[in-house]
C-alpha cells in the first residue's frame, strides 16, 4: 500500500507510526484480548491510559501544577460557548480579537452571553495580518481576553503573545497547538481541537487554570462547567476514549522526536521552504504579511485562477492531497501540521515548480 501524501487542515494527517501501533493493538491491546474501543473508560486498563497522556502532555507543553488539563468531547466550537459560561464569572464584558472566520465564530457564540468588545479587527485588510500590541483597544472591566493564535483558514499567526492587562488571557490553539514551544503560564485557558496535531477528530483538549474553576453563569448546563470535568478526571461521562488513546500514541510519538521544541525546528523549516517557493514563483502568491505567515496553514492562489482545477487534479495525480482552500476563500492551502513529513513539503515545492513550468 502507498500512503499519500496529506495536506489537509483537519481532520489531519497522523503520524504513520501511531497509525500502525493502533492497527496492531486494535483487536487486543496489550494482551488484554479486548480493543482498548471495548474498555470501560472507568477500568484500570484505560485509567492508566488516560493519565499517561495527560502525564505526557504536561510534559511536552511544560504545563504548571495549577493548570487542570481537560480531555473533552463536541470540538473547539464547543468552547466559543463555554468560555464566556465558565469565565465571565459575573462580568458583562470580554474583549475578542478579530483575525478572521474563527475568530467571529467565537465572537458570535460569546454575544449571547456578554457584551463582546472587538479590542482589534483585520478584517479590512481581508484578515492577511494580526493587530499589533499597540492597536488593541483593550476594556477597562472585560473578564478575559480571547484571541486565535493561528487562523486555520487564512493562514495567519500571531507572532507575539497579546498581553492582557493582568485579565486572563484565552486561547484558541486548535491549529498550532503543539508545533513550537509556548509559556502556558501566559494564559489563562487554552483550547484546542483535537483533529490537526493532537490526534483524530471528536476530542477537545482544554487546558484552564485553577482559579478559573467553580463560578459558572447562571443556567449553565451541567456538563459545560469546565470545574465538573476538572473533579471528575474527565470522566464525568463517557469521553472519547479512541480518541484520548490515539492522542496518547501521538504524545509518545512526539517525544520520540524531541519534543516541542524539536518539531518546531521542523515545522519552521518546512514553512519557510514552501513560502521561499512561493515568493520566488512567477505564479504563485501568498496574501498574508509576512509577520503572520502561519508556519501551520499555508493558502495560496494561482495568478489565473482558471487553472486551480488543474492545479489540484494533477496534484492528485502526484499524490498530494487535500490542498483545495476553504470553500469560503478558494484558492489552494496546504497544511504542514506536526505528521507532515519534510519529504511532503518536499514532493509539493517539486510538484509546484513542474507545474509552473508547463502552465506558468
Amino acid at each position: 500500500m502507498t500512503r499519500k501524501f496529506n495536506f489537509s487542515a483537519g481532520p489531519a494527517a497522523l503520524p504513520e507510526e501511531v497509525l500502525l501501533q493502533a492497527q496492531q493493538e486494535l483487536l487486543d491491546w496489550q494482551g488484554t484480548g479486548l480493543s482498548i474501543m471495548e474498555m470501560s473508560h472507568r477500568s484500570d486498563e484505560f485509567v492508566a491510559v488516560a493519565e499517561q497522556a495527560e502525564r505526557d502532555l504536561r510534559e511536552l507543553m511544560q504545563i504548571p501544577e495549577q493548570y487542570q488539563v481537560l480531555f473533552l468531547q463536541g470540538g473547539a466550537s464547543s468552547q466559543f460557548a463555554m468560555v464566556p459560561m465558565n469565565l465571565l464569572r459575573g462580568n458583562g464584558r470580554a474583549d475578542y480579537i478579530n483575525t478572521g472566520i474563527w475568530s467571529k465564530k467565537a465572537i458570535a457564540e460569546a454575544k449571547h452571553y456578554c457584551d463582546v468588545n472587538v479590542v482589534a479587527s483585520t478584517e479590512s485588510n481581508n484578515f492577511t495580518s494580526a493587530p499589533s500590541q499597540n492597536e488593541l483597544r483593550l476594556s477597562d472591566d472585560a473578564a478575559y481576553l480571547h484571541y486565535t493564535t493561528n487562523e486555520t483558514i487564512g493562514g495567519v499567526e500571531f507572532d507575539y503573545i497579546p498581553d492582557a492587562a493582568g485579565r486572563p488571557l484565552v486561547a484558541d490553539m486548535s491549529s498550532d497547538i503543539l508545533a513550537k514551544p509556548i509559556k502556558v503560564d501566559r494564559f489563562g485557558l487554552i483550547y484546542a481541537g483535537a483533529q490537526k496535531n493532537i490526534g483524530p477528530a471528536g476530542l477537545t483538549v482544554v487546558i484552564v487554570r485553577d482559579d478559573l474553576l467553580g463560578n459558572t453563569l447562571p443556567g449553565t448546563p451541567s456538563m459545560y462547567d469546565y470545574k465538573l470535568h476538572a473533579d471528575a478526571g474527565s470522566m464525568n461521562n463517557t469521553p472519547p476514549t479512541f480518541g484520548w488513546y490515539l492522542a496518547g500514541l501521538v504524545f509518545q510519538w512526539l517525544k520520540n522526536q524531541g519534543g516541542v521544541e524539536a518539531i518546531g525546528q521542523v515545522n519552521h523549516r518546512k514553512a519557510a521552504k514552501l513560502y521561499a517557493a512561493i515568493d520566488g514563483s512567477g505564479i504563485y502568491a501568498n496574501p498574508v504579511a509576512k509577520a503572520n505567515r502561519s508556519i501551520m496553514n499555508v493558502p495560496f492562489t494561482l495568478a489565473d485562477s482558471r487553472l486551480d482545477q488543474v492545479f489540484l487534479r494533477e496534484a492528485e495525480e502526484a499524490n498530494l492531497m487535500n490542498l483545495q482552500g476553504h470553500r469560503s476563500v478558494g484558492g489552494m492551502r496546504a497544511s504542514l501540521y506536526n505528521a507532515v513529513p519534510e519529504q511532503a513539503v518536499d514532493a509539493l515545492i517539486s510538484f509546484m515548480a513542474d507545474f509552473e513550468r508547463r502552465h506558468g
